[in-house]
């Protein structure tokens, strides 16, 4: 499987067939994965998702009201003015016949009882971080975690914000030296691509939800 390549199709691309399985060129059905990507308010998920997504992304964004003040934590976030209420919703199609399903999860606490929902039938997660505000994503590990779902984490290189090198986030996250962890910025489609190919990487070599991916 050449997960170094994908064939990224225009935004105005085909949306998934309600099936759940996109055929290819050749007639071959495409094993599909569903992923999760995740993290912190304002962390980036919804630009991430939108930066790959071969199709139109589906995105749930409102804009921040009064009613928000007090409740959702806006530091270092003083350009924010949407916030998605429900998720971000995006395709990726990989040479090999690899079809991934990415849903961006909600990163306020008030909407964290979606997670369960969208959560279903995934085979991994990108847990976004981003160093000015890196506590943010400990709610996210510490889901996965419980659930037993393998996870990466990827460290949203933001203009202007720290920059440390991945021992240095994986210390200051508690994370043992298993999980893969990448700075990226999400942003660049490339960048992103190497993330979801270090996640259905790491995924296929923990080998507990191998056999929901085709590697053949």
């Amino acid at each position: 499987m050449d997960l170094n390549h994908f064939d990224g199709a225009s935004a105005g691309g085909k949306a998934p067939s309600t099936s759940g399985k996109v055929p290819s060129a050749g007639g071959k059905v495409p094993s599909t994965a569903k992923i999760l990507i995740s993290g912190g308010f304002g962390v980036g998920k919804t630009t991430m998702v939108g930066a790959i997504s071969e199709i139109r992304p589906l995105r749930t964004e409102e804009p921040l009201s009064d009613r928000s003040v007090g409740i959702d934590d806006t530091r270092g976030l003083s350009a924010k003015a949407t916030t998605t209420v429900a998720m971000d919703f995006g395709r990726i199609s990989f040479p090999s016949e690899l079809v991934l399903y990415l849903f961006g999860t909600p990163g306020q606490e008030r909407f964290w009882f979606m997670w369960e929902e969208l959560a279903v039938g995934a085979v991994g997660a990108v847990v976004l971080a981003d160093t000015r505000r890196v506590a943010d994503c400990f709610a996210s590990i510490d889901y996965f975690e419980r659930n037993g779902m393998p996870f990466v984490i990827a460290v949203n290189c933001f203009d202007g914000a720290p920059q440390f090198e991945p021992d240095d986030i994986r210390i200051a996250l508690s994370l043992g030296p298993e999980v893969p962890i990448l700075l990226c910025d999400a942003r660049e489609r490339d960048s992103v691509k190497r993330v979801l190919v270090s996640l259905v990487r790491y995924v296929i070599s923990k080998g507990s939800r191998v056999s929901q991916i085709s590697i053949a």
